[in-house]
């Protein structure tokens, strides 16, 4: 079973939310949360698997709560918003959020998400991912601390992988490209987030745009 926070100041739309995941068989809600600070005292407590994070709440603002529940290593985050590419959306990504879901998102690709996450996968629809990422690099406030030596500890293929990352691609669609098992590629996705810091692959896909990483 995969166990969900789900945090969301809207009672009305958290209800909807909660109603969605709960129709999903592997899908359990672990928890309901109505502002950023209960959300991190309840991942701390509850440790769920996904924790579904509404961007905007009050106490506590869900870029914030993200960061404090990614820090802790609590659970992986899906943050939720209503426009596809604000600054919120940006903040929570920095802070380590695993991917993002508008609001309106249908049903079954909210469910899809959710189990993407918990396995590890971040975002996985290409199109949204590259519009993302090349937004997220492109945001001439952004100031750039990406040190080009950072890849240095990089095998030649998880550079490969990396830049595939930046491309927006899935472990499916990377292991079609380069040629290799999709186990293969997950393992190749661990080690080098390991080895650069980061804690999500959505991370990983922002740094091969803002060093020029590119897939083969």
């Amino acid at each position: 079973m995969i166990r969900v926070l789900v945090a969301e100041d809207q009672s009305a739309v958290r209800a909807g939310l909660v109603l969605i995941l709960r129709s999903a068989p592997d899908i359990e809600v672990a928890g309901e949360a109505a502002d950023g600070e209960q959300a991190v005292a309840l991942a701390r407590e509850l440790r769920p698997d996904v924790v579904l994070m509404d961007v905007q709440m009050p106490r506590l603002d869900g870029v914030s709560a993200t960061r404090q529940v990614v820090a802790e290593g609590l659970a992986d985050v899906l943050v939720l918003t209503t426009f596809d590419l604000d600054e919120y959306v940006f903040g929570a990504l920095r802070a380590g959020a695993s991917g993002f879901l508008l609001k309106n998102t249908e049903a079954k690709e909210l469910i899809a998400a959710v189990r993407t996450v918990a396995r590890g996968e971040g975002i996985v629809a290409p199109a949204v991912t590259r519009r993302l990422i090349a937004e997220f690099a492109a945001k001439p406030a952004r100031a750039s601390t990406a040190d080009p030596a950072v890849l240095d500890s990089l095998t030649r293929r998880e550079r490969e992988v990396l830049g595939c990352l930046g491309e927006g691609l899935s472990n499916a669609d990377v292991a079609e490209r380069l040629d290799m098992a999709e186990a293969t590629v997950k393992t190749h996705v661990s080690r080098l987030l390991g080895k650069l810091g980061l804690r999500s692959r959505v991370q990983a896909a922002v740094l091969a745009q803002e060093l020029g990483v590119q897939g083969s």
